[in-house]
């Protein structure tokens, strides 16, 4: 291997007297690259420095990066991160989802990056960042890459370290910071951040799992003081009023072609709380409508528009189970009436019959992110005055669900059905609004108003002794 040498000096091993107790550092360099290994006893030093010389004489190659002999080479030691995360995504590929794939694919590029021998200044940071995450990390194009990536796919094999760096905190350190950052050196969002330390902390139990590594490197708990802190709590500010909501939804039914179909479809994210990309998967047999009242949608799909090169078919959606859900589980959401009316006419309006998706996109397919994204972005624009489009009050499609969920909690249905409807658990379902629920403070203290009072006159302005009293008690005690 490239990175062994059989130039190994020895040194004298340093005595160290602490307050804490005495240790002993065995020294020694491999091509001149210093190491230590401190110990508390002296004869497990010496016996440690017998081995290594023992090693030396018998005409061992030694590691540059640990310093060890061939024959002490952990598993950790034979494989780089590399090889390592190439191996970690072709396990993990099957078993997770197509967003899953995208985010694994930007933490491990983010790590693989930190994790080199040198810079790679003779290619752009564009290209390599393109090959490790659309290609080396995309179980489904590694084979497809052209011949300029896959040249660099062969650098950074080459110029991968080994797995034994974890033990190192400087290389942890180095890990941690380019997943926190972004390209400019600047934070990044605290969501994205969390997301990709989990992913890696996932992979390094892996390697734990599969003896490549002895223990987890990842800091836990309150050794991790440098882990971004996120708050899934929905912003306030971004909840829309039904005035707010009425207008932006005339104006995109006034759009020609598909403004009646996508008017329909926001209602139904304000009305019912569905996820976009449950919206998009609803076929007519979903939808129980009848003449007048209540009606009811069956859910049990979601079609996550992801792209083309992450799912297993081909297509740019990926169909999948709900959300936190048993596979090929429904939950039941209630209709509001003008919902049902509206769903009923865009039924006949579009000739549509049972099989048939409720919201298609033009050209009959699913609806497309980007198309319902770019329209809601153009009715904000034309409809909220400046204050309002520059602040965050719906400034994403998700916020239709936010509203229609809050509306729900504010006006008195128990957590527990909110939550069932929703498709969520009720701890998440409290953590992610508990900022947004308002309008019952009057009706809680009065509550709560009679049960605290209490018996007898009313109380004085202090109820403690004043400072004249405990000064008389003082010096009636003095005399």
């Amino acid at each position: 291997m490239t990175n062994r040498s059989y130039k190994v000096r020895f040194y004298k091993t340093e005595v160290y007297e602490g307050k804490r107790g005495t240790t002993y550092t065995v020294r020694w360099s491999v091509d001149g690259r210093r190491h230590g290994e401190t110990f508390k006893k002296s004869a497990l030093a010496e016996s440690f420095r017998a081995t290594l010389l023992v090693a030396a004489n018998n005409g061992e190659p030694f590691d540059l990066d640990t310093g060890r002999p061939a024959s002490h080479a952990a598993p950790s030691t034979e494989i780089t991160w590399y090889d390592f995360a190439l191996q970690y995504v072709d396990m993990k590929w099957s078993r997770i989802s197509a967003n899953n794939r995208i985010s694994t694919a930007k933490a491990l590029t983010k790590a693989t990056l930190a994790l080199l021998r040198a810079e790679p200044v003779q290619y752009e940071g564009v290209d390599i960042r393109k090959a490790l995450r659309e290609y080396a990390f995309n179980k489904n194009r590694r084979e497809e890459a052209p011949s300029e990536y896959r040249a660099i796919l062969s650098w950074i094999r080459r110029n991968s370290l080994p797995m034994s760096v974890w033990e190192d905190t400087k290389h942890v350190d180095a890990v941690l910071h380019a997943l926190d950052t972004v390209l400019d050196g600047t934070p990044a969002a605290a969501s994205s951040a969390t997301r990709y330390r989990r992913i890696l902390n996932v992979a390094l139990r892996h390697a734990v799992r599969q003896n490549v590594l002895r223990v987890n490197p990842m800091p836990k708990g309150k050794e991790d003081n440098t882990a971004p802190k996120t708050s899934s709590a929905v912003d306030k500010r971004s909840l829309l009023n039904p005035h707010q909501v009425a207008a932006l939804l005339l104006w995109i039914a006034a759009r020609p072609r598909t403004g009646h179909r996508l008017t329909v479809f926001f209602a139904t994210l304000y009305y019912a709380g569905l996820r976009p990309e449950e919206a998009v998967a609803l076929r007519v047999e979903d939808a129980i409508l009848p003449a007048t009242g209540w009606g009811e949608l069956r859910v049990h799909t979601a079609e996550p528009e992801v792209g083309s090169h992450w799912t297993d078919d081909g297509e740019v959606h990926e169909t999948r189970d709900l959300k936190g859900r048993a596979s090929g589980d429904t939950r039941t959401v209630p209709l509001h009436p003008e919902l049902v009316a509206s769903l009923r006419d865009l039924i006949a309006r579009d000739q549509l019959k049972p099989g048939d998706l409720l919201f298609s996109g033009e050209k009959g397919g699913l609806l497309a992110g980007s198309v319902y994204r770019r329209i809601w972005a153009k009715a904000r624009k034309a409809v909220l005055p400046e204050h309002e489009f520059k602040s965050p009050v719906g400034k994403r499609v998700y916020d239709l669900r936010h509203t229609c969920l809050t509306t729900w909690l504010n006006n008195g249905i128990p957590p527990a059905q909110v939550a069932e409807w929703a498709g969520n658990s009720v701890p998440v379902l409290l953590s992610t609004y508990a900022r947004c629920i308002a309008g019952q403070i009057a009706e809680l203290q009065q509550r709560i108003e009679g049960p605290q009072a209490l018996p007898g006159p009313r109380l004085p302005s202090s109820i403690g002794p004043t400072r004249a009293a405990v000064s008389s008690t003082r010096g009636a005690r003095a005399r």
